[in-house]
């Protein structure tokens, strides 16, 4: 072992080195995901004294928004009191983000001392038999139930990170399961239909514990129901148990009024019984524009309901004070320091039409769109939702290794829209910063197709970056 491998590691930067210097074996492009195995996670965990069964679990899957609905439960929790841990991932500029303590990213500190607490059990395990050999996420994953544990928190929300039934968070015995959403993404790794994809995220379900569904199509809802029927989980489901809609709308930032309310035998989805024939239902308001943002926000008081614990007024009052605050970070982000300024890290066909549709009612003089997709993304996809939209595209390349070249995506750009005027910039704050200088008056720039560049423009465009 070197000398600067023994070096204890004391503040952020040598977490973020040691983290980094992991392989990350779930993302290598010839990684096949029937490889994964959660005989790791549980080595690791073994050796730490199992963090993890300290804390009452929310664990959330799904294709989109399961981050969106971690941090939307995050915001009502801590309104009505509970102390709460939130791990997702990836970060935008900072490996603290993904750790998420009292609705603040931890202490660097912090994740120092965790990072260097699981350093020599990680590097023993990596140095054993590959069936026991921690990856780069098994690490991250341990980080943050050791993190949430020595903290004491009330509750943990926790984001799959791929799939669902061998990821790493799947070692948790949840209080209540979330799948959010299920359409075709990680298909290398987990199957080419939804009927596929459906069962490796159903694999987050557990015997009795409440399920609360998201919107799904027919081919994986039959998947999930007949997985959540064989454990005898009870499924809440959103249009069939509980319902969401927006009542008004606030030009220009997209905030608007919203009501939920539970239907039929939807009033069951809290454990405590407390609602009487009257059903739950309150307004509140939403500060993230977007229909995708509703359904979330509807997942996340629904989640919160099942876990039994807030009686109705208390939890209807920490509703409207937590959804009412509630800002996610790149997620059709108006910048406050900024609000010419949205920047979003879409990157699949969904999210590419959810943004548009934002795009179409709160920027409708149109956009200046700047753009970085990474080679493996759908950019036909995204191309096709947005250009419509857009007055002009600046293309940059936000991450060396992992997003296309700039004159790459340019060309790409060029195809479909050959009216359309393309400026070219490698470096992508130079791009942000020109970007934003040549914006014309009453036209938004809208910064989307990569995490990377959503990092990259709120660091340079936003005072304070990702905790602003």
């Amino acid at each position: 072992m070197s000398a600067e491998s023994r070096r204890p590691i004391a503040d952020l930067a040598d977490a973020t080195a040691y983290l980094e210097g992991l392989i990350n074996r779930e993302r290598q492009a010839d990684f096949a995901y029937a490889r994964l195995d959660l005989r790791p996670i549980h080595a690791l965990l073994d050796r730490l004294g199992r963090p993890e069964r300290a804390l009452s679990v929310v664990h959330v899957a799904g294709s989109k928004g399961k981050g969106s609905t971690c941090l939307f439960a995050e915001s009502i929790l801590r309104a009505a009191g509970e102390q709460v841990g939130c791990f997702t991932s990836p970060h935008l500029e900072s490996w603290v983000e993904r750790f998420r303590l009292g609705g603040r990213p931890v202490d660097a500190a912090a994740l120092a001392r965790a990072v260097e607490r699981i350093r020599p059990i990680v590097d023993d395990l990596r140095e054993g038999p590959r069936e026991t050999m921690p990856s780069f996420f098994d690490a991250t994953t341990a980080v943050s139930f050791l993190l949430f544990a020595e903290a004491g928190v009330d509750r943990a929300l926790v984001e799959v990170g791929l799939g669902g039934r061998l990821d790493s968070t799947n070692v948790v015995d949840p209080a209540v399961t979330c799948i959010t959403s299920i359409e075709l993404e990680h298909t290398d790794k987990l199957g080419h239909t939804e009927a596929a994809i459906a069962g490796e995220k159903a694999g987050i379900l557990k015997p009795g514990r409440p399920a609360i569904l998201g919107p799904l199509r027919p081919e994986a809802a039959r998947v999930i129901r007949g997985r959540a029927r064989d454990l005898d989980a009870p499924v809440y489901a959103l249009g069939e148990h509980f319902e969401v809609e927006a009542t008004a709308a606030r030009p220009g930032d997209g905030r608007r009024v919203a009501r939920y309310r539970e239907t039929g035998d939807g009033r069951r989805v809290a454990r405590d019984r407390e609602t009487g024939d009257g059903g739950f239902e309150v307004s509140f308001e939403l500060g993230v524009p977007g229909e995708a943002a509703l359904r979330n926000a509807a997942l996340a008081i629904a989640c919160t309901r099942a876990l039994g614990a807030i009686d109705a007024e208390r939890l209807k009052e920490a509703v409207r004070e937590g959804l009412g605050h509630c800002v996610l970070p790149a997620r059709i982000e108006v910048l406050r320091e900024d609000p010419q300024v949205i920047v979003d890290a879409a990157h699949t066909t969904e999210s590419a039409r959810a943004l548009a549709e934002v795009l179409a009612s709160i920027a409708p003089e149109g956009v200046d769109l700047l753009l970085s997709v990474s080679g493996d993304k759908n950019l036909d996809a995204l191309l096709e939702a947005l250009l419509p939209l857009t007055r002009r595209v600046w293309v940059t390349r936000a991450d060396p290794i992992r997003s296309m070249p700039a004159d790459t995506l340019a060309k790409r750009v060029a195809e479909r829209a050959p009216a359309l005027a393309v400026e070219i910039e490698p470096d992508p704050e130079q791009a942000a910063r020109r970007a934003r200088l040549e914006l014309a008056s009453g036209v938004r720039l809208c910064a989307t197709g990569s995490v990377y560049l959503a990092g990259i423009v709120r660091r340079v465009l936003a005072a304070g970056g990702a905790g602003a």
